[in-house]
């Protein structure tokens, strides 16, 4: 199921389970101005073809005592196969790494990272990201305040 095949009311859905997932499948119909049979059923089919993965709660990081985001670029000291799936296969083992890209540019990998202070930050950066052995240079960026939240795709 491509973009294309998307309509109007397929629209309507993702826009509102984006913006509240926890709703009731009568309140998304009544939403989108279907019954909610055929609600399910389009919801369904979405989850099906790969577009919905799946519902998550925010959480709200410094409530759990995790005040720091920060962002690392990372260049490789070679950008050969193995090493680029060496190293995405790594971050895969690092909790305090919460979201990572493969990028183009000046750096391999771009790390959103998340940390309970700047104390576990340093530490991850020091004690485990340079000693990684295809990392060549980090580059980190410290958040000062998130200014926008959104879903992550515009429908």
């Amino acid at each position: 199921m491509g973009r294309t095949e998307l309509d109007v009311i397929d629209i309507k859905i993702l826009r509102e389970l984006q913006a509240d997932g926890r709703m009731t499948n009568v309140e998304l119909a009544d939403r989108v101005g279907i019954s909610a049979p055929p609600c399910l059923r389009r919801v369904r089919k979405l989850e099906d073809a790969g577009i919905i993965e799946g519902y998550h709660a925010m959480l709200n990081s410094p409530k759990l005592g995790f005040d720091l985001v920060a962002f690392c670029m990372v260049g490789l000291k070679h950008q050969s196969e193995g090493n680029l799936k060496a190293f995405a296969a790594a971050t895969t083992e690092w909790p305090l790494v919460r979201q990572a890209w493969m990028v183009s540019g000046d750096s391999d990998f771009l790390l959103h990272c998340v940390a309970e202070n700047l104390t576990h930050f340093q530490d991850f950066v020091i004690e485990v990201l340079t000693a990684n052995e295809h990392v060549d240079t980090v580059r980190t960026m410290l958040t000062i305040r998130q200014v926008k939240r959104l879903g992550l795709v515009e429908v």
